[in-house]
């Protein structure tokens, strides 16, 4: 093994033999386990393949973001597959209807004479909702990736409140064993289709030929990186194989997305993912309808796909327009009214649907924890937060006086909550006061880690192959950092329509230029110039600009070296 691929391994923890090689080598067959060792799943797969002999009509209820969208494309073409008409894809409205089941959306769906109900990506905290369904006689299969509500502990133990949903898929249930916890909700709708497969052929209920489900893999890659959910075990199986399908994909949305951006659909990485299809999923539901990102991935029609895609990048567009806009309004009213220890704003015209990405850039501006709200498009006040590290924002809302929220949840660095309008006055003073209730954590403790040292002369196609070879990276397998001390710049380039990305030129021993590119670089062009030395700490990566395959850098930080 290459000494440089042994001490990156060993960064991860990866240090026994086997567990090299199978992290190094993702086996499809040795690597997802069998779906009927989730609890529950045997009887779900039961209740669906018996809808599917009988005709019944199945709703598909998922989110509407990049988890919930791919698992609906998958149920979608499931059905295409065995030729069965009788159901429907059911994802509700961000602004009009908002996150997860509804007893509104349960009974519209009986209307249109729905026995079967399968939740993706939601439904294990609701009790109520599912309770209702019961009285009309609604099926509903629960398949989640969420932790379910908790209820009084017992025997020191904290008990689990679960709805009386036919049957429960979550790998967080208790007394569940299946071996791995950690997938998205597309990751546990994946399992289901693999059980409902075996269970459908069992029954001789559908012909489909062995391995089919496999070309579902594409959706399953794209919510697993953009879930953000650890990229080890069985998701990085998942993740491997569907970034492998997604090279492949026939899908003519994604086909027309790629050509047009000049990415090489033959080379696909995660971070096409991050940066190119996610991005256009959610700018369906976070300006539009979310729909609109559901027949972005599953229209066959070529014409058809292109007309959406061409939607949707006019509304990705519109989006970054939009949350400029409230940066810019937000960074004036903090300022006016000081920057305190946890900054909130907000305004009744803002759309509480992209105000998540607005958060983000103003706590990483502020080194604060950002709380920001709107009502635009919403009956009541609707927000989202993010943390710069220094608090768990869920544990924040937590000790937030009783009555000021309706609702709330998230993980330790985002989150989104609604508030009663006429509580909105009493947000900042009760947000303020949690905060210096919870527990602090120091935000430099997540400083970047180095993975190695290297030198100019060791950015070459070879050290990249290696390095290829621990991806997919995401959480749980980061990216590697990797620091080249006491080198000189020899040229600064701008690029861009506005000229706010950089590229640092740097020279190895045979005089070879290597690239350092830097995004939204502003801070950079005072600080760095020509002729300075300094230690570069980066990513290496491939150019991927119009076809390139070079090498070049990703700056993460440069400082000056005398």
């Amino acid at each position: 093994m290459h000494a440089l691929t042994d001490t990156l391994l060993q960064k991860r923890g990866i240090t026994d033999e086997s567990e090299r090689e199978v992290f190094l080598n993702p086996d499809y067959e040795k690597g997802l386990h069998d779906p009927f060792l989730m609890k529950g799943m045997e009887r779900a797969a039961s209740r669906f393949v018996h809808a599917l002999k009988n005709n019944e009509r199945i709703v598909i209820f998922t989110d509407y973001d990049t988890d919930g969208l791919p698992a609906a494309v998958m149920f979608h073409d499931f059905f295409k597959k065995v030729g069965y008409e009788n159901f429907e894809n059911y994802i509700p409205h961000r602004h009009a209807e908002g996150f997860g089941l509804s007893k509104e959306a349960i009974s519209k769906c009986k209307e249109r004479g729905a026995s079967l109900l399968i939740t993706v990506d939601c439904g294990i905290t609701n009790v109520d909702e599912i309770a209702h369904a019961n009285t009309l006689g609604v099926d509903i299969i629960v398949t989640d990736h969420h932790l379910p509500r908790e209820g009084d502990s017992k025997a020191g133990e904290p008990s689990e409140i679960l709805p009386e949903a036919h049957a429960i898929i979550n790998p967080h249930q208790k007394e569940d064993e299946y071996p791995f916890k950690d997938l998205c909700g597309c990751g546990v709708a994946f399992k289901f289709i693999q059980a409902i497969v075996e269970e459908g052929k069992k029954q001789s209920a559908f012909e489909i030929h062995d391995g089919w489900e496999k070309w579902l893999l594409d959706m399953v890659a794209i919510a697993t990186v953009s879930d953000m959910v650890p990229l080890v075990g069985e998701n990085r199986a998942l993740a491997y194989y569907g970034l492998k399908v997604l090279r492949k994909s026939p899908r003519p949305g994604l086909m027309h997305l790629f050509r047009s951006l000049y990415v090489d659909q033959r080379f696909v990485t995660e971070d096409d993912i991050g940066f190119v299809i996610g991005p256009r999923i959610n700018a369906a539901s976070r300006m539009d309808d979310p729909i609109l990102g559901f027949h972005f991935l599953s229209e066959r029609d070529e014409i058809k796909a292109r007309e959406t895609l061409k939607n949707l990048n006019s509304l990705n567009n519109k989006r970054k327009g939009v949350v400029a806009g409230i940066i810019k309004e937000a960074t004036k009213k903090i300022e006016s009214n000081g920057v305190k220890d946890v900054v909130v704003t907000g305004n009744p015209n803002w759309q509480p649907g992209v105000l998540g990405l607005a958060a983000n850039t103003l706590s990483q501006k502020y080194e604060r924890p950002v709380f920001l709200w709107g009502r635009l498009g919403s009956e009541v006040i609707r927000g989202s937060c993010r943390s710069n590290g220094s608090i768990h924002v869920v544990e924040c809302m937590r000790e937030v006086t009783e009555g000021i929220f309706i609702d709330f949840g998230g993980h330790a660095n985002s989150g989104g909550f609604s508030i009663h309008n006429e509580k909105i006055h009493l947000f900042e003073d009760a947000l303020l006061e949690a905060h210096q209730k919870i527990e602090k954590r120091d935000p430099k403790s997540r400083d970047v880690i180095v993975d190695a040292e290297l030198s100019l002369d060791e950015v070459t196609e070879q050290t990249l192959s290696l390095i290829e070879r621990l991806s997919p990276f995401g959480t749980g397998n980061p990216k590697p950092v990797f620091i080249f001390p006491n080198i000189k710049i020899d040229g600064v380039q701008f690029f861009g329509k506005e000229k706010n990305h950089m590229t640092f030129i740097f020279k190895n021993m045979s005089g070879r230029e290597v690239p350092a590119v830097s995004f939204f670089a502003d801070e950079l062009v005072s600080q760095f110039k020509e002729g300075d030395r300094v230690a570069l700490t980066a990513h290496m990566e491939r150019n991927g600009f119009r076809g390139s395959r070079a090498p070049r850098l990703r700056v993460i930080s440069m400082t000056r070296e005398e």
